[in-house]
């Protein structure tokens, strides 16, 4: 039912060929009597993905800049192509003023400011907003504003300098009142919102489906996907189009030595039989060349945007 209604508004969107666009009175901001309520379906989802143990990954507190500069680090070359594909993507000019919202380390962000007038990025970790510092110093850039908050949290009257030109939110998605944050974005705009999330599972995902149970003993939760963000985005008034893009995911390694200490790491595993199941799992994935050793997926991203009425 989910998979039909989503499939059949992007066919409307991609047919038609035409920014997607929304009630300016938002009609549609509540389900009515009868209705699923997708936004109750969101947060359902959410807090049933934060309820996995994952959560406790150490590795995945963005305050600590070792783990900023990890991130940074590892992202570099593999982040390259979606990095252009998304640019490529926004209607942008010399006098746009962009909102960025769970900006990182700047992976949007810094490739975006030469593009742009300015810049505000929003990132709650602070250890990733330092990394973003340190980097448009480096690099010489001056029109990043950096507000350290989540966006529940974000005041646009004292925290931003709306309306924006570009609202753009890529894979950033993890607060539990969806349809309250995209009130704020398209708040917020004046012209384009630019939503980018998983349309299914993502690769690392996938590997936390598959290995969770019998590592841990209990299911994995996956986190609420695009089908979702769509139909809140219909009850709210806002039809909005769709694109499906390729999102890859690549594991670089010196050697097996450094890959199996990762995601031992990363999947919490300490026993013997722990162990056996992870290098049972990661056998067949292994690719060797060019003097590395890579683990790869790929999944599909859907970027989800809008055009402001008026």
């Amino acid at each position: 039912m989910i998979r039909g209604d989503f499939l059949s508004s992007f066919h409307y969107a991609e047919t038609y060929n035409r920014p997607a666009i929304h009630r300016s009175h938002m009609a549609g901001s509540r389900a009515r009597y009868g209705e699923i309520d997708w936004n109750e379906v969101w947060r359902a989802r959410q807090k049933r993905h934060e309820s996995s143990k994952h959560f406790e990954d150490p590795s995945h507190n963005w305050n600590r800049k070792e783990n900023a500069e990890r991130y940074n680090e590892g992202s570099k070359g593999e982040f390259d192509n979606r990095v252009k594909m998304t640019l490529a993507g926004l209607d942008i000019t010399k006098k746009s003023r962009v909102l960025d919202i769970g900006a990182g380390p700047g992976t949007l962000a810094l490739p975006l400011a030469p593009l742009v007038k300015e810049i505000t990025a929003v990132e709650p970790g602070k250890g990733m907003v330092a990394l973003l510092k340190e980097n448009m110093r480096k690099e010489g850039i001056r029109n990043i504003t950096c507000v350290t908050k989540l966006w529940e949290d974000v005041d646009p009257e004292k925290d931003l300098a709306a309306p924006y030109d570009i609202v753009l939110c890529s894979l950033a998605l993890t607060m539990e009142d969806l349809r309250e944050s995209l009130a704020k974005m398209d708040a917020v705009s004046s012209r384009y919102v630019y939503i980018f999330w998983f349309a299914d599972p993502p690769f690392w995902e996938r590997m936390y489906i598959d290995l969770w149970p019998d590592l841990h003993g209990e299911p994995y939760y996956p986190g609420p996907r695009a089908d979702c963000l769509f139909n809140v985005l219909y009850q709210m008034g806002i039809y909005a189009n769709v694109e499906m893009l390729p999102l890859d995911k690549v594991y670089r390694f010196s050697t097996e030595k450094e890959m199996t200490a990762f995601f031992r790491r990363r999947f919490g595993v300490k026993s013997q039989k722990q162990k056996k199941v992870l290098d049972d799992y990661l056998a067949p994935l292994i690719r060797h060349g060019g003097g590395e050793v890579v683990v790869s997926g790929d999944s599909v991203l859907a970027k989800v945007w809008w055009r402001k009425a008026g």
